[in-house]
């Protein structure tokens, strides 16, 4: 079912030509790749979360629910930027990967592969990216699909703040990477349901 899935979004490449401005299309998205059920998050999204990847020469990309970019684009770190809120935070991102090695064998599933909290919207009205003011407790790490596999998703989700975030002890920039477990990590820490989100795929760079 989601080697089906991901076949589909691999046929309509001009997903990505354009940014989320759709919460029922960013729900589909999600939907249609399982990523709810695969991470156990039920997702009913409440602002758009944006997030744009830094090219070196070329314009930004910012991420539509389900593209697929070529590796070398997502080296990273990402900006993020939320639309639709009535909140200016605290906010918390983070980015799993639910398909290591494969997605057919996700044995070793899932991998942080950013996480971090304390982010702020400057202005409500005016576009502006989160910022936060407290280090990153997983930094960005830039997708490594094993050779040969099929094309991973790069989940990133976005949650209000709960009050203890900060004192958390799960997690931390020594934690193993293996194993990880988004939606018990947000339980445990007090941070509910997801209330925004997109996701990318990456697949392996070409054999030379």
């Amino acid at each position: 079912m989601l080697f089906q899935t991901l076949l589909v979004f691999l046929k309509f490449p001009l997903l990505g030509l354009v940014e989320d401005t759709s919460l029922a299309e960013v729900k589909r998205a999600f939907g249609a790749a399982n990523i709810p059920e695969t991470i156990h998050l039920p997702f009913q999204p409440q602002v758009l979360l944006k997030v744009t990847f830094p090219v070196v020469g070329a314009k930004p990309v910012t991420l539509h629910a389900g593209i697929q970019l070529p590796r070398k684009v997502t080296a990273g770190p990402p900006f993020y930027n939320v639309i639709g809120s009535q909140s200016k935070g605290p906010f918390v991102v983070a980015a799993v990967d639910p398909d290591v090695p494969t997605p057919q064998d996700p044995s070793v599933a899932q991998i942080p592969h950013f996480l971090g909290g304390n982010f702020f919207l400057k202005s409500l009205k005016a576009p502006t990216f989160l910022s936060n003011n407290t280090p990153a407790i997983t930094e960005f790490r830039q997708p490594r699909p094993h050779a040969g596999s099929d094309p991973h998703r790069y989940i990133f989700l976005l949650f209000n703040q709960s009050k203890g975030f900060d004192n958390q002890t799960l997690v931390n920039s020594t934690s193993s990477l293996a194993l990880f477990n988004i939606s018990a990590f947000a339980s445990t820490v007090g941070l509910g349901q997801p209330i925004g989100g997109t996701f990318m795929l990456v697949g392996p760079e070409p054999s030379t």
